[in-house]
């Protein structure tokens, strides 16, 4: 419980010392009942109880009641002015509880006020019949004072659920908002490296073949005693090889796709990506396990790039995994199309990093060249399809890929 003063607290203390010097007569009993029920209003907001589920409101809402039918009782009983003060347990239960628990406690106040009827010896005592039309206003107004205090309560509730929907749709539109403007951000980027490395690639593709033209020329006229001649043009083969192979994954992030929407069976194209790494994963000792969903038929796709899609992630897996771990490729139908997905059990990726895997030169590997997962995105793209990565770092990631069962190649903007 934490104490700080405010202006509320000043309010109740102000009222009910106003109530205890506006007595008409003043006694102990009815300066103490005063000064509880002040306690409970000031004390009872701070104490977790009382605002932690329907029994503690409850017993807040008695304990008012209880203080409230004392008070009118050491003041006069049914001929009491207090009898106003039951509006505190009649307005909390109002404000708190649904029509059926707000109208029960304001039923039960007006019973208690009415109880004091119990005290009044009718053998010799009389109530004029003004007083007995009194009396019933009286309890009349605690039930009408309830009823009201719920209305307001209901409109004040709706009201803030409305602007708590409105607030969650407006963080919706927000986030949307945000997504759809790094979207744009990502394509206009990508437009720009894609015709940089596309002039790039084509420039470096002529003095490439020339180069390793010259290499394997040079090597045919070099004398097989000369074992350094040799080894350094085979060294200029294999290093231009490479660049090609460099040059070509630049060009098939650069260039607009074409793709060949066809019916193909998911299985045979996850057979084919981990054929195209199993080498790699023998190496490196890690097993390539797989978990298809029975219910997973042929599917609209590009095969050969899908295929090529599928290959990409799980050299990463194989490249992330510990030796001796096992990669797994999944695929199963979700969401009125097809997902697959490529789960390994390495170091993870840095959550700093996530947001950046995708673009285009960005790699976390000493060789990498940072275009392998821009392709990834760019093919699952073009099939209409989306992409979202679950990694945590000392557990590993998983890549999961949602692909339409209607894909349509689109117009390229890249």
């Amino acid at each position: 419980m934490s104490w700080r003063p405010n202006s509320r607290d000043a309010a109740w203390i102000t009222l009910f010392l106003a109530l205890h010097f506006c007595s008409r007569v003043v006694n102990d009993a009815e300066a103490e009942m005063l000064a509880a029920l002040a306690t409970v209003e000031i004390v009872e907001p701070r104490i977790g109880f009382f605002n932690e589920g329907s029994v503690g409101r409850l017993c807040g809402i008695g304990l008012r009641l209880a203080l409230s039918y004392l008070l009118i009782g050491v003041t006069g009983g049914i001929e009491s002015s207090y009898y106003l003060i039951l509006m505190l347990p009649v307005v909390r239960g109002a404000s708190l509880f649904g029509a059926w628990a707000s109208a029960a406690v304001a039923v039960v106040s007006a019973l208690s006020y009415l109880s004091f009827l119990l005290y009044v010896d009718f053998s010799w005592m009389r109530i004029p019949r003004d007083q007995q039309q009194e009396i019933s206003f009286r309890a009349l107004f605690l039930l009408l004072a309830g009823y009201l205090t719920y209305q307001l309560a209901r409109r004040n509730r709706e009201q803030a659920e409305r602007y708590q929907g409105l607030a969650v749709e407006l963080a919706e539109t927000n986030a949307n908002l945000k997504a759809a403007q790094s979207e744009v951000q990502r394509s206009e980027r990508l437009a720009a490296l894609g015709q940089l490395t596309a002039g790039l690639a084509h420039e470096l593709r002529n003095p490439l073949g020339t180069i390793k033209n010259s290499a394997e020329l040079l090597a045919k006229r070099i004398s097989a005693g000369d074992v350094l001649g040799r080894e350094l043009t085979g060294y200029i083969s294999s290093e231009v090889d490479r660049t090609n192979d460099l040059v070509k994954r630049f060009l098939d992030f650069a260039r607009p796709f074409r793709l060949r929407i066809e019916m193909v069976e998911i299985a045979e194209v996850i057979d084919r990506a981990i054929q195209q790494v199993e080498a790699r994963a023998e190496a490196k000792g890690v097993t390539i396990l797989r978990n298809d969903s029975p219910d997973v038929g042929p599917a609209p796709m590009d095969a050969q790039w899908v295929e090529a899609l599928l290959a990409n992630l799980l050299a990463n897996a194989i490249d992330a995994s510990p030796v001796g771990a096992a990669v797994t490729v999944s695929s199963r139908t979700a969401e009125g199309g097809i997902e697959l997905s490529v789960a390994d059990r390495g170091q993870g990726i840095a959550e700093e990093t996530l947001p950046n895997i995708f673009n285009p030169f960005f790699t976390t590997k000493a060789e990498g060249t940072g275009l392998g997962l821009a392709i990834v995105a760019k093919v699952v793209d073009e099939h209409g399809g989306r992409i979202a990565v679950e990694s945590r770092p000392g557990e590993g990631s998983q890549f999961r890929i949602w692909l339409p069962d209607r894909s349509e190649p689109r117009e390229s903007n890249r």
